[in-house]
């Protein structure tokens, strides 16, 4: 078995090792690992992917994975990362996201044979625990001072941290605990900004279990862009997992939008290619520059990688389709993933240059005539130059679109009823 923190800290994966060395030595043999997955919202996001990621190489490296998904510790809150305290969301909303959360993972990790990975909630065993419980068996094991030097928390105690967030970092621990005991787990791994909560969870284990027991944290980069912004924002906000929340085809823009030095380190981070894989598009990316090889190679297996396949090449050949003229090739959904927000509904046949006065392409007749003769009208990529042509829905893609560019840059939708 290769080991695999050599290939995680080539990919840049990796930020803090509790003991890197000792972790590299645990990693000789088949180790089982788990990391928590927060239900704060329906739809993980691209960020999350990177721990994803890192469970996937783990579980194609031979390792057990677990996932943990947080329908206790949701219900109080992670302090990580945040300036105040988060608004609480309801039980029935937990379960919900819950839900949710636990689909889109069995879309990435083998979760149903448990030699490789299970999916446990820990609802399941922090809900059982009474308050009694909690503070003889546990909350004595941490102290206050300790827990108010880590980053985690001390970044919020000048605006302010309730009890219950406090709590916070005890409840993850006793996760680890439980697994470290129930599912011979001895390795966590979590965000960067989760480094306070892991080796909290590293102490409580050493105080019950004995200070030679063996167990180890290690945290993944938060990923930035080569400007120093948080990585994963578009315009429109986070780039979820979800399809029905972000298409394949947003999904793939921004990738192929990504800066040179950005899309080479954005290869390793995100996609499966091979270290030779990927050394050879960064030196043929860097021969060539201009053409977006790197770009091209990423948003394809990013999109490949979370919605599949077939929905990559959907997304690769519309993001191609408006250089190329080639709308006739694209499927019904893409055309309204496109277009859609151009549309203007028609509800009988006109002539060409009436219909470009109805979808606002010409603000006159005469201006219509002009623009049909310079040939600048083409409609579903094919040139019309007949002003007084008449459009039917025979012209049309699935008996209902037709998409009509003016110049180089002027789309129009047009559906007829």
């Amino acid at each position: 078995m290769e080991n695999i923190i050599d290939e995680l800290n080539w990919r840049g994966l990796i930020k803090d090792y509790s003991n890197e060395e000792h972790i590299k030595e645990m990693f000789n043999k088949k180790q089982t690992v788990y990391c928590g997955f927060d239900p704060s919202a329906s739809s993980m996001h691209i960020g999350n992917f990177v721990m994803i990621s890192i469970l996937m190489r783990l579980q194609k490296a031979g390792h057990r994975i677990i996932a943990v998904a947080g329908g206790a510790t949701g219900m109080i809150g992670d302090p990580s990362g945040k300036s105040k305290e988060r608004s609480f969301l309801t039980e029935e909303k937990i379960k919900e996201n819950t839900e949710c959360i636990k689909a889109q993972l069995s879309r990435f990790l083998d979760l149903d044979d448990p030699e490789k990975g299970i999916m446990l909630n820990n609802y399941d065993w922090l809900s059982k625990l009474s308050l009694l419980e909690y503070l003889r068996l546990y909350a004595k094991y941490f102290n206050i001072n300790y827990m108010i030097n880590k980053d985690i928390v001390a970044s919020r105690l000048e605006s302010g941290i309730s009890l219950t967030e406090f709590s916070y970092m005890t409840l993850q621990s006793i996760d680890f605990y439980k697994l470290y005991k129930d599912e011979n787990c001895h390795i966590q791994i979590g965000g960067s900004d989760q480094w306070g909560n892991l080796t909290a969870g590293l102490e409580l284990i050493r105080k019950l279990e004995g200070t030679e027991a063996e167990a180890e944290c290690m945290t993944a980069h938060l990923i930035t862009r080569s400007d120093g912004k948080k990585f994963g924002k578009s315009e429109d906000g986070a780039l979820f997992l979800d399809p029905n929340l972000t298409s394949p085809y947003k999904l793939y823009q921004f990738f192929i939008n990504q800066s040179d030095e950005d899309a080479v380190r954005y290869l390793k981070v995100f996609t499966f290619l091979s270290k030779e894989e990927i050394e050879n598009i960064e030196r043929e990316h860097l021969a060539n520059l201009g053409q977006r090889i790197a770009q091209k190679v990423l948003a394809y297996e990013v999109t490949k990688t979370v919605h599949r396949e077939e929905k990559a090449i959907e997304a690769k050949k519309m993001s191609e389709v408006l250089f190329s003229n080639e709308i006739s090739s694209l499927s019904e959904e893409g055309i309204n993933e496109l277009f859609g927000s151009l549309k203007v509904e028609v509800e009988t046949e006109m002539s060409l240059e009436d219909l470009l006065i109805h979808i606002k392409a010409a603000s006159s007749k005469r201006e219509a005539r002009e623009f049909i003769k310079n040939g600048a009208l083409l409609i579903n990529g094919e040139k019309h130059t007949d002003n007084l042509e008449i459009i039917t829905k025979d012209l049309s893609l699935y008996n209902k679109y037709l998409v009509i560019r003016r110049g180089k840059k002027n789309y129009y939708l047009v559906v007829f009823k």
